[in-house]
């Protein structure tokens, strides 16, 4: 097994060069889903953000498709088009993203628009929703838009200062027309004070789950004097009346992915299928600048993975699509190795997963009986029993080493 030959993962999406983050604009139009992301095509780093996109009809077989936004000079979206949805606009796929004109990461919200083959983009030629000059506010960004009883609704998140996050609130029933409504959560919300403290919110998402709203946010805070991502939470809710606007009022917290390369999640609900999936962004936690340059590419997406609250709480899966990648068992040496670069562990009992390097084992995740670990290249992905998971990356140089009693199935599309 080669670090180098067998860390691109076979399966998730990912295009064939360059840099990969932030999963945007999730739909499922005419039967077929289609997954977008930020995305530069020539280098491994984050700069002068496109979107590319994908699209499968089984959520196990991705087609990669054209990229759907590129950066204008002279535009509002000159330094990037950022994190962004899709929004189906009376049956017109219609993109709203954060489009930054220059270094400062000033967003605005443009849109663009196609037909529903979702391959080519018209791109509105300003900013429908300004940055807004509401006291205090330094940053928004990342827009969602969500329908609450009939009326579409726009959310972003944002931060303010003294270092306190906010998400503002919007009604965009016209999608070229958005009425500015207040703020929709922010910190005197004890669950989201508790569980969520950041300087920023970004990535928020907002989905209905049978009686309760389901609020996602990824956080962004300083760390010794830099910015880092730092993780994501979800909160279990409902959405009251407030004035003019609504108030989301939290319920219950926890953390969306333990890993530690789990970041900016997106959340589609699929209403054909009545449920709500989500994708999330795993970087290339343990390589430097280096071998990330040498390999050509960086950043990939988790699998597509169901979310459902039981109990009051958040708990999520892998779609139930995925285990038409199963092959044939593979059955470890006596010392729990294995050289498969895809595969499937079905604890037995509790367990863990190590990579092997030049320098020994190095052990990556552990877990209890009744879980399932996905392995693909480089990505791990461990799905507890009761609903928690965790995201982590391994570059092995010889193969990976399994501890515990598991079942262990080759993946491969």
């Amino acid at each position: 097994m080669s670090a180098t030959s067998d860390a691109r993962p076979r399966w998730h999406i990912r295009p064939a060069s360059g840099w990969l983050n932030d999963p945007n604009g999730l739909a499922r139009v005419d039967g077929r889903y289609h997954v977008f992301f930020q995305h530069h095509p020539t280098s491994v780093t984050h700069q002068a953000i496109h979107w590319g996109h994908a699209s499968s009809t089984d959520l196990v077989r991705w087609r990669e498709e054209p990229i759907a936004l590129t950066p204008r000079p002279g535009r509002p979206d000159a330094h990037g088009c950022w994190t962004g949805c899709l929004v189906d606009d009376a049956g017109t796929p219609t993109i709203a993203y954060s489009a930054v004109a220059d270094a400062s990461g000033r967003a605005d919200v443009v849109l663009a628009r196609s037909d529903r083959t979702l391959r080519e983009w018209h791109v509105d030629g300003h900013a429908t929703v300004p940055m807004p000059e509401v006291d205090g506010v330094t940053a928004v960004r990342d827009p969602f838009v969500f329908v609450h009883r009939g009326v579409r609704w726009g959310v972003q998140g944002a931060g303010a200062v003294g270092g306190e996050p906010r998400l503002l609130l919007w009604r965009c029933d016209d999608l070229t027309r958005w009425e500015p409504r207040g703020t929709l959560v922010d910190l005197s919300d004890p669950v989201l004070a508790e569980v969520a403290p950041a300087e920023i919110w970004e990535c928020p998402n907002l989905v209905p789950v049978g009686d309760d709203w389901v609020l996602v946010v990824s956080l962004w805070r300083t760390v010794d004097g830099r910015h880092a991502l730092s993780g994501v939470r979800w909160v279990v809710g409902d959405l009251v009346p407030d004035g003019g606007g609504l108030r989301f009022v939290g319920a219950r917290g926890g953390v969306l992915d333990e890993g530690p390369t789990f970041y900016a999640p997106q959340l589609l609900l699929d209403t054909a299928s009545s449920r709500v999936l989500l994708w999330g962004w795993a970087w290339e936690h343990g390589r430097d600048e280096e071998q990330v340059a040498r390999q050509g590419w960086a950043g990939v997406l988790t699998c597509p993975r169901e979310l459902d609250v039981v109990d009051g709480a958040v708990v999520v899966r892998p779609a139930p699509e995925l285990d038409a990648l199963r092959g044939p068992e593979l059955r470890p040496d006596a010392d729990g190795r294995l050289t498969a670069s895809s595969f499937e562990l079905q604890a037995a009992g509790p367990g863990g997963l190590a990579v092997t390097g030049a320098g020994g084992d190095v052990e990556l995740a552990r877990w209890g009986a009744g879980a399932r670990v996905l392995v693909d290249g480089s990505l791990v992905e461990v799905f507890e029993a009761d609903g928690r998971t965790f995201t982590t990356r391994g570059y092995p140089v010889a193969g990976w080493r399994v501890r515990g009693d598991a079942r262990v199935l080759e993946l491969a599309p």
